[in-house]
């Protein structure tokens, strides 16, 4: 932990009554206790049915043995508790929110039987302003869980019968790369720029019963292109990929909304992939729409990414960085592109800094 031999540990012990608990707050191999451990700062340690808890400050103790605490509650309660969701609870730690507030807010129990809840405040506000509103955007990097928290509550919308269909849509633009002919129907064609939102639907729904589903019409996955000229009652509409939406397209699709529908909008504004000069309307409606009652932005961070932790570090220097090239732009004249590849060609590697 890095203290000095004079630096004295605090520590505490956490007594609990039930060893299987433990063990499923524990983790395989003491994983979730590890990550705890990497994330705060502290030191934990398993003697049988209690844990350990050690740490250089009293504050991180404290906010370790609370988290400790939750994270028991959690599993008393059924809760099954996976290494992703230990993650987002340290992130939780110490900001007086509780643990049950959050991932106790079921959004749908998937056909693996998983439970699909909130992993941090931002979801929680996401999901609520579906419930609360019938236009919503989900703004943000990567990996934050915009569109599979929209699938998950479209198909719980579904499942309640409080809709009759779902509609999954985007934009069929490709991200920097150029397909060319793609063979077969036009089903085919569009199916490789809709795959995202089929993966999260075969997630949730077994495969026989979401084919069921598209056979059917009951959930219908098209291009953004076959919107136009319709109207989509008793419907929950999601929009993915929307940072590629011209601003045509979106002020096309937000007037599809009919009776009783639902409309999820979900994009990235830093990976727009739209032809140099068309503007993202994503973009523009964020200033278009801001204040209409009805209306919800949910907004992510590098902070709410669920996927493998080195996503949210790459998210974070991708945004450092641009920050960085933008301050070197704005402050004179703009740096060439020879000079910025000589100048990192010459940086000496990480750690190996210049001497004196």
């Amino acid at each position: 932990m890095g203290q000095s031999a004079t630096e004295p540990l605090h520590t505490t012990r956490l007594e609990f009554t039930d060893n299987d608990k433990v063990r499923a707050l524990c983790g395989a191999h003491n994983e979730h206790l590890k990550l705890v451990e990497k994330r705060l700062g502290v030191q934990l340690g398993l003697r049988g049915g209690q844990i350990v808890v050690a740490a250089d400050d009293e504050a991180k103790l404290r906010m370790a043995e609370g988290l400790v605490r939750e994270l028991y509650d959690l599993v008393s309660e059924g809760y099954p508790l996976y290494l992703e969701d230990v993650d987002q609870a340290t992130k939780l730690a110490g900001q007086g929110v509780p643990l049950r507030d959050v991932f106790g807010d079921t959004v749908f129990v998937s056909s693996r039987h998983r439970v699909i809840t909130p992993k941090g405040l931002a979801q929680k506000r996401y999901i609520q302003a579906i419930r609360d509103d019938d236009i919503v955007f989900g703004v943000g990097p990567a990996g934050t869980g915009k569109t599979y928290l929209a699938m998950a509550m479209a198909v719980a919308y579904l499942v309640e019968r409080r809709v009759k269909r779902i509609v999954l849509t985007r934009p069929a633009v490709e991200a920097g790369e150029k397909l060319g002919f793609l063979p077969g129907d036009i089903a085919e064609k569009v199916n490789p720029y809709l795959r995202p939102l089929y993966d999260a639907l075969f997630d949730m729904v077994d495969y026989e019963k979401a084919t069921a589903f598209m056979e059917r019409g009951t959930v219908e996955v098209a291009p953004l292109a076959f919107m136009r000229g319709r109207t989509l009652n008793d419907s929950f509409v999601i929009l993915d990929e929307a940072q590629n939406t011209t601003e045509e397209q979106m002020k096309m699709f937000l007037t599809r909304l009919g009776y009783g529908s639902k409309a999820v909008v979900t994009g990235d504004v830093t990976q727009v992939d739209l032809p140099s000069g068309r503007g993202s309307g994503l973009i523009e409606v964020q200033k278009v729409l801001r204040g209409v009652e009805g209306v919800g932005f949910c907004y992510f961070s590098e902070v709410d990414v669920v996927r493998h932790p080195l996503v949210q570090e790459v998210v974070r220097a991708y945004d450092q960085y641009e920050a960085d090239r933008r301050g070197r732009t704005e402050g004179g004249r703009p740096e060439r592109p020879e000079a910025a590849v000589a100048r990192v060609e010459k940086a000496p590697p990480e750690g190996q800094g210049a001497a004196g």
